[in-house]
C-alpha cells in the first residue's frame, strides 16, 4: 500500500504534461526568393506562454529569431522572420521572407517555461530553386474573374505546369490541356504561367497549388459575395468547431485526473495510518504493563 501511495504522488506532476505539448510538420519546403509559413500547434495549457522560433537542431545551439513578446515592424512582410500567436486556435505562425539557400536547416517551435525546460518541436526547412507566386492570396468578386501568376526558375521551363485544388489530386489541370469557360491556364515558357479563374463562384474559395515538375506553392483564393466588401475564405476545417471546446474539455479531464490521483493518495495514506494504529493496539494488548517490550516488538516488525 505504501508503494501505491508513493506511485500516486509521483504521477501528479505528470498531469500537466498530458495537456502541454508542441507539434509541427517534420519539414517545410519553400522556393528561393519567396516566403514560407510554418504553423506550430500547442496544448491549451500553453495559451498564455511566450512562443518563439529558433534556428538550430539542439536546445543548446539554438538562435532565437523571433518571439511573441517582442514587437515587430509595422509591416511584418518586411521582416525576415515574423511570428504571430493565435491562442483561440492554439497555434502560432512563423513566416520567413526572402528565402535563401542558407536558410535551409533545422529549426524549432518553442514554448518558454519558467518551471522546467522549454517545450519544443523540431522541423526541417528546405529552400529550393523552384516555384513561387506573385501573390500568395488573391481575391475577387462573385461573378468576376481573377488571375494567379505562378513563377518558376528556368530549369522548370519545359516541365509540366499544373493548377490543383489543395488536397484533391483529381482536380489538377495542366497547361495546354485545359481551357473552358471557368478556367484557363497559359505558360509563356519564360518563367511564369498564368491561371485565370472566370465567373467566380462562392465554392471556388479554397487553397490551391501552383506546380511545376515536382515543386509546388500554395495560393489562397478568396471570393467576395456580389456587392460585398468582405471576402469568403477557404472553408473551415472539421477540427475548428472542436477547437472551441477543446480548452474546456482538456481542463475538465486534467482537473478530474488530478482530483482522482489526490483522492487515491489520501485514501492510501489513511489505510497506512489505520494499519499502523491497528498494530499499535495489538502491541498494547500483548504488553499492557511493559512499554519496553512493546517497543522491542515494534522494532522487530
Amino acid at each position: 500500500m505504501q508503494r501505491l501511495f508513493i506511485l500516486t504522488l509521483s504521477l501528479i506532476p505528470w498531469i500537466p504534461a498530458v495537456l502541454c505539448w508542441v507539434t509541427t510538420q517534420k519539414e517545410f519546403i519553400g522556393p528561393e526568393g519567396g516566403s514560407l509559413t510554418v504553423q506550430c500547434r500547442y496544448g491549451s495549457h500553453y495559451a498564455d506562454h511566450v512562443k518563439y522560433w529558433c534556428h538550430g537542431g539542439t536546445r543548446i545551439f539554438c538562435e532565437i529569431l523571433a518571439r511573441t513578446d517582442e514587437t515587430s515592424s509595422a509591416k511584418p512582410s518586411e521582416d525576415k522572420v515574423s511570428i504571430f500567436d493565435d491562442p483561440a486556435r492554439l497555434m502560432f505562425t512563423v513566416t520567413i521572407n526572402d528565402l535563401k539557400e542558407t536558410d535551409s536547416g533545422w529549426y524549432s517551435c518553442g514554448v518558454e517555461l519558467a518551471s522546467r525546460a522549454d517545450d519544443v518541436a523540431y522541423t526541417e526547412v528546405k529552400v529550393f530553386h523552384g516555384v513561387s507566386v506573385v501573390n500568395s492570396m488573391v481575391s475577387g468578386e462573385e461573378g468576376s474573374s481573377l488571375t494567379v501568376q505562378c513563377l518558376y526558375t528556368q530549369r522548370f521551363r519545359l516541365s509540366e505546369k499544373k493548377w490543383c485544388r489543395s488536397g484533391d489530386p483529381s482536380s489538377c489541370l495542366s497547361t495546354g490541356s485545359y481551357e473552358d469557360t471557368s478556367v484557363t491556364i497559359s505558360d509563356d515558357r519564360t518563367g511564369a504561367f498564368t491561371v485565370t479563374l472566370k465567373k467566380l463562384q462562392m465554392r471556388d474559395a479554397d487553397w490551391y497549388l501552383c506546380s511545376a515538375g515536382q515543386q509546388q506553392v500554395a495560393v489562397q483564393v478568396q471570393v467576395r459575395p456580389h456587392g460585398s466588401t468582405k471576402p469568403v475564405t477557404s472553408p473551415p476545417t472539421p477540427s475548428q468547431p472542436w477547437n472551441r471546446y477543446r480548452y474546456m474539455l482538456e481542463s475538465i479531464v486534467g482537473c478530474s485526473s488530478l482530483l482522482l490521483l489526490v483522492g487515491l493518495a489520501v485514501l492510501a495514506r489513511k489505510i497506512l495510518r489505520k494499519k499502523a494504529s491497528s498494530r499499535f493496539k495489538q502491541t498494547e494488548e500483548i504488553f499492557p504493563d511493559n512499554p519496553k517490550g512493546m517497543r522491542d516488538l515494534q522494532r522487530s516488525k
